[in-house]
């Protein structure tokens, strides 16, 4: 095992580890796990996004299918009266397929083309949703959504969100370093050179797309029964812009850098609220600063430190 993927293992199941046992620190504050559940699920949907980086495409629309993946469950909870444990894996289901249906048309284009065209998509989702009539409620939205336990505790929301988050952990993990991921990184250097050797590009894109897809499905339905609701503007170009910055904060060459960076971001942020006013133009002066100071990520942190003393 290299010392990179040793060191990425090492954070990620520590990470893990210190989420489980969190809760007796904090006492049971809602406040405090609230803010833990939403960077969790916040995680998750990044991890999406991390997997498209890999194939060298910036997608910028994975709010787009964690709204579809929130839809599907209020739809199937309120409408069909489905268990939340089917809707689960349902609404990543309908999110994967969504996600290869429409990335078999649009992953064709690169760079700033493929990514202009995920705003847009972003847009029309949401738009879709906003229309949806009777069927999504309009600008309404869906609410009154049962959560899937009974009582009053915050704990075991907490705890499925930590169960999710490692789930997409896992699957990031699993992509990653495994050989569907060798070949993943081989089209991210050069498609060109990968389809020569026999690659079909296409289909890996593909591949790739739909899993994202289905992670940020997962994330959605969760939020979904999280806040108890879903609206058209749950999940918009913002938040995919967010999803993205978790990414390049944590280091895209690390598959715990998406974890990493939602939960230093989304603590940050509440960190800052006492600045009320000042709160988001504080938050962007960091963001700028820790980027340019640590353009590889808050995971290279050590890596930077040791080239500085050689």
């Amino acid at each position: 095992m290299s010392p990179l993927k040793k060191r990425d293992l090492f954070i990620a199941l520590g990470f893990l580890v210190v989420l489980l046992f969190l809760p007796l620190a904090l006492g049971g504050s809602r406040y405090l796990l609230s803010v833990l559940m939403n960077c969790a699920g916040l995680s998750l949907i990044a991890f999406g996004v991390w997997i498209t980086f890999t194939i060298g495409r910036i997608n910028i629309c994975q709010a787009g299918f964690a709204l579809i993946g929130g839809y599907a469950t209020a739809i199937a909870l309120s409408r069909f009266g489905l268990s939340f444990w089917i809707a689960l894996p349902l609404s990543a289901l309908v999110s994967a397929a969504a996600g290869a249906l429409i990335g078999s048309f649009i992953l064709k284009l690169r760079g700033i083309y493929f990514s202009m065209l995920t705003i847009c998509l972003t847009e029309a989702i949401r738009l879709a949703f906003l229309n949806g009539g009777d069927f999504t409620q309009g600008s309404k939205g869906i609410t009154g959504l049962p959560q899937p336990f009974e009582g009053d505790s915050p704990l075991p929301m907490y705890y499925l969100a930590v169960v999710l988050l490692a789930v997409g952990l896992l699957v990031t993990w699993r992509v990653h370093y495994s050989r569907l991921g060798r070949i993943f990184r081989a089209m991210r250097l050069n498609e060109d050179l990968a389809e020569s050797f026999g690659t079909n590009v296409w289909r890996y894109r593909v591949v790739a797309f739909s899993i994202a897809c289905a992670l940020g499905g997962l994330g959605g339905s969760y939020f979904a029964v999280f806040t108890q609701s879903v609206y058209p503007q749950s999940f918009t170009v913002e938040h995919s812009i967010y999803y993205m910055l978790f990414c390049f904060l944590g280091g895209l060459e690390f598959v715990s850098g998406a974890m990493i960076g939602a939960f230093a971001l989304t603590i940050l942020f509440e960190l800052l609220s006492q600045f009320q006013q000042y709160q988001t133009l504080i938050y962007g002066v960091l963001m700028i600063a820790v980027i340019l100071l640590l353009p590889n990520g808050l995971m290279a942190i050590r890596t930077a430190g040791k080239e500085a003393r050689s």
